[in-house]
């Protein structure tokens, strides 16, 4: 293991601001507490950091009860990933994938929602995602064989789940947090050849993005943060671009949701760099057009918007890369309509919205729902409340079904703007449903 390559010991220990000293004395107390002793010092801990020893057993109970991380956790992630993670990405490279799918299943179970990565560091992950080239896949020194029939079951298992319509979804996520768990075990302890392994980090990177996307739609942010920076670790460690610019894009979209379309914008240009199918691009200008338009550019705004439509009405030899295979002119149309929206050009806005909307096919009724909160904006700038009620009204009707949050706050967020028209029918019964959910 490259010395070079900072231990997550050393992460733990500026979580609490202590040197390695401090961590031997608080070591000792915690020996002492039990009758025993530590027999660590500055120098086993070095040693810890600069990965040339292992802490046996009863050393890592004691690490353990020293930063509180129960010891199931220990058993569940082994030495060194269940140590206290960092708020910071981890660098591109093969040494670090496994590491950052641990982190990614250890923050599924954190309730940080609040929390995002910072756009500086998220600037610097996407800069080296665009200027780092893939390493190869290495095997496994220990652990059994995985052959492609397993692999072949693995990625058959997943395609399976991934074609559950989005409403049964929702209840096989622990099935899929599970899939991830056995794909970055194999990952980590498994023997395969440079073929296997590179399938192997594709459905992690797979597995990871959508694990991501549930917890984006619950409003997990730093889960669904977490997730994405481990499946853009694997997408890179198995040298495919598209999928890493996919989930760039991934970020982008957290980011303009989250109200920093600057961030969004610059995660995009690096995006655009590394993936070169029409159906990508479009997409990924698409969704930069959103962030230009949120920003209040106009020039850039339409230049983009310009861009994707040239891009989707091109007609590529291959197939879209499965991260963004779903685009199509619907989302095109409405997410068009949500730009001019925030550009005040609300006529042309209502049009395309509602051209989108008839061109969604019901398998994406939750993206309907979505949809339908644009044009219910629409509808309220124009002052048709009627409209505007009909069109929310069915939305939070699809969010209730999916059991979406994120839809659902969608909604509460419009609330505001119904509250003038309490003497119109059907909005006062409509507020207390909000109130009442």
């Amino acid at each position: 293991m490259d010395d070079l390559i900072r231990h997550p010991l050393v992460f733990a220990r500026e979580l609490r601001g202590w040197s390695q000293g401090d961590l031997a004395s608080v070591l000792d107390r915690v020996a002492r507490r039990h009758g025993l002793r530590s027999g660590a010092d500055k120098t086993a801990v070095s040693r810890w950091e600069h990965w040339r020893k292992t802490p046996n057993a009863e050393s890592q109970l004691m690490i353990a009860e020293a930063f509180g991380v129960p010891a199931s956790d220990m058993e569940a992630y082994g030495w060194p990933y269940w140590l206290p993670g960092r708020d910071e990405p981890l660098p591109l490279g093969s040494s670090y994938t496994v590491q950052a799918l641990h982190d990614a299943q250890r923050a599924s179970m954190d309730r940080r929602s609040f929390m995002t990565f910072s756009a500086i560091s998220l600037a610097g992950l996407a800069a080296q995602w665009a200027r780092v080239e893939p390493e190869r896949v290495t095997s496994a020194l220990d652990g059994k064989q995985v052959d492609a029939e397993l692999v072949d079951w693995l990625e058959d298992t997943n395609r399976g789940l991934a074609a559950l319509p989005a409403q049964q979804r929702q209840h096989t996520i622990r099935l899929m947090d599970t899939h991830l768990a056995t794909v970055t075990d194999l990952i980590k302890a498994g023997r395969y050849s440079e073929a296997n392994g590179r399938r192997l980090h594709l459905l992690a990177a797979s597995l990871a993005t959508a694990c991501g996307w549930h917890r984006f739609d619950l409003g997990q942010h730093w889960a669904a943060g977490k997730l994405w920076e481990a499946a853009l670790q694997s997408a890179h460690a198995a040298g495919d671009r598209d999928h890493g610019a996919g989930v760039l894009s991934d970020f982008a979209y957290q980011a303009n949701w989250l109200g920093e379309p600057n961030v969004s914008v610059d995660q995009l240009g690096y995006a655009l760099s590394g993936t070169w199918h029409p159906t990508a691009r479009s997409l990924l200008f698409l969704r930069r057009a959103r962030a230009h338009a949120a920003l209040g550019d106009r020039t850039a705004c339409y230049r983009d918007l310009s861009e994707a439509e040239s891009a989707l009405a091109a007609d590529p030899a291959d197939p879209a890369p499965t991260w963004c295979a779903w685009m199509s002119p619907a989302d095109l149309a409405v997410d068009s309509g949500q730009c001019l929206l925030d550009l005040g050009r609300t006529s042309e806005a209502h049009a395309r919205i509602t051209e989108g909307l008839s061109l969604l096919p019901c398998t994406r009724d939750k993206t309907r729902g979505i949809f339908l909160t644009y044009q219910a904006q629409g509808y309220l700038k124009s002052n048709d409340v009627e409209q505007a009620l009909a069109a929310t009204s069915e939305s939070l009707d699809l969010a209730t079904r999916f059991a979406a949050p994120r839809c659902i706050s969608l909604v509460r967020e419009l609330a505001p703007a119904f509250r003038p028209y309490r003497q119109v029918d059907g909005v006062p019964e409509f507020l207390e449903r909000l109130k009442a959910g």
